[in-house]
């Protein structure tokens, strides 16, 4: 069995439709079954429907049309006669002659009793079994049969002698026309053929009235669960009705009227963190200058402290008075992609000189720490359009993070190659690498779970970087093994 065709199985066997109309058609056709048994079983024991009289009524016709017969024709063979009469006859009838002789329609047996010879009694004025009449040999007994356990009694066969010149010759011996087979051969083939259509015509007629409607919403419900879990916060299901779909769909109106809700108010409170974050920030930069200007007129010579513990505040106030700026310039960057108040100008950048660039600025620090910064491969004739300052600043996150976590020893080495989904910008390092558990969260903003990566920074640099190539319209990424090599991807669009 290919996939399709088990997927398309568990499709069907999953869906409640299916159950639901599967079901439904075997609840009809179990209906109808039972139905056309029970249908069966009455009309082979009630004769149709026929009045109980007419079996002894056409036994008598049948009679009189032997009795004329031989009045017209002393001499007519009357089992030839016979023959061809019982055949035409709409009902069966069995006639019994005086000497045992029997003839009657293939398929009917007459009970052994009755095959006895002659000789019949005469046929009073009065019905044979009737009230009144004499009681005839062979006769069934007189009076109701037992009760069957559902209708009337059980109806038996009937008989009329057949008299000329004052003997009985014969008997008309009709049959009643009950049995479930008979009543089946004779009524069970138009009945399966109504009973069929009736099953096709039921199935469409409750597919169109029953399960198409009730489907049609449903499928409503989920189109407005998905495109509400699509991010529209709008979306509602239609309520038609009072049935137990529209409490469905009222149910999931008002989730939805509170989801939408509750997500203004956390639009809202982000806004207003944002804005108080900015406004802080902005606050602090004007006393933080004044705290650093103070700081390096303290440096100056002519005012640094003589002793050696007052020459060490001075220069922690001016570290930390550093680290203070840069954490809040990050934070004032930071809350301003967010909030969409930085406007980029797009430019033709050469990475070849924005690697330049990096280089030199951290090639101090490298030479500091023992560590080795290389460009591999120089593509000097790569380029990108951004905006020169902000994706500077994002490389030089990259590199100013590599160069931090990177052992003496080690190397950071700036790739950039074009690609099939535009331009990537690679910054790799040896160090001690990140675990696969926080690759997730490092552009998270304060992100400091691994404690090998936040030794230092203001735990938003790389939460920058992602901010800038996301209003580029490109994305970031980053692959680390431990031990061996960690790489942040930039792919800009062409």
């Amino acid at each position: 069995m290919s996939d399709a065709a088990a997927s398309t199985r568990t499709k069907l066997t999953s869906s409640l439709y299916w159950r639901i109309g599967l079901g439904f058609i075997l609840f009809l056709a179990i209906t109808l079954g039972l139905q056309f048994a029970l249908f069966i079983w009455v009309a082979g024991e009630t004769e149709g429907g026929m009045p109980e009289r007419m079996g002894r009524d056409f036994a008598e016709l049948v009679a009189s049309e032997f009795e004329s017969a031989l009045e017209r024709d002393p001499a007519i063979d009357l089992e030839q006669y016979a023959r061809r009469r019982i055949s035409e006859l709409h009902r069966p009838a069995v006639i019994i002659f005086a000497d045992g002789r029997v003839v009657g329609p293939p398929g009917v047996d007459v009970p052994p009793g009755m095959r006895m010879p002659g000789p019949f009694k005469r046929r009073s004025p009065g019905m044979a079994g009737e009230p009144g009449g004499p009681p005839m040999e062979r006769m069934p007994p007189p009076g109701p049969m037992p009760r069957m356990p559902f209708g009337g009694p059980r109806r038996g066969p009937v008989m009329a002698p057949i008299a000329h010149n004052g003997d009985v010759v014969g008997v008309v011996w009709v049959p009643p026309l009950t049995g479930l087979r008979r009543a089946a051969d004779e009524i069970g083939t138009p009945l399966a053929i109504g009973a069929f259509l009736l099953l096709i015509g039921g199935t469409a007629l409750a597919a169109l009235v029953i399960f198409r409607p009730a489907q049609a919403r449903l499928r409503a419900l989920e189109d407005a669960a998905r495109r509400f879990g699509e991010g529209d916060l709008s979306a509602r299901a239609p309520s038609i009705g009072g049935d137990e779909v529209s409490a469905v769909a009222d149910a999931f109106n008002r989730m939805a009227a509170d989801l939408a809700a509750r997500q203004a108010q956390l639009v809202e409170a982000d806004r207003a963190r944002r804005q108080l974050l900015a406004d802080v920030s902005h606050e602090l930069m004007t006393p933080l200058t004044a705290i650093r200007g103070y700081a390096e007129t303290l440096a100056l010579p002519q005012f640094l402290p003589e002793n050696q513990e007052g020459q060490r505040a001075v220069r922690v106030i001016q570290e930390e008075g550093q680290r203070i700026e840069r954490l809040v310039g990050d934070l004032l960057d930071l809350a301003r992609f967010e909030a969409g108040g930085i406007s980029l100008t797009l430019e033709t950048v050469s990475v070849d000189e924005l690697f330049e660039r990096v280089t030199e600025r951290h090639a101090q620090a490298a030479q500091e720490k023992g560590v080795t910064i290389t460009v591999d491969p120089r593509d000097t004739d790569l380029r990108v359009t951004a905006d020169p300052h902000r994706l500077e600043q994002a490389v030089q996150n990259l590199a100013s993070n590599a160069l931090r976590h990177t052992p003496p020893g080690g190397t950071v080495r700036l790739a950039a190659a074009r690609t099939g989904r535009g331009a990537a910008i690679r910054v790799s390092d040896s160090g001690v690498g990140i675990p696969a558990e926080h690759l997730p969260h490092v552009f998270d903003r304060f992100y400091k779970a691994d404690r090998s990566r936040a030794q230092s920074g203001s735990g938003l640099g790389l939460s920058i970087v992602k901010a800038i190539v996301e209003r580029h319209g490109g994305t970031v990424s980053v692959r680390s093994t431990p031990g061996v090599e960690t790489s942040f991807e930039i792919v800009l669009p062409d």
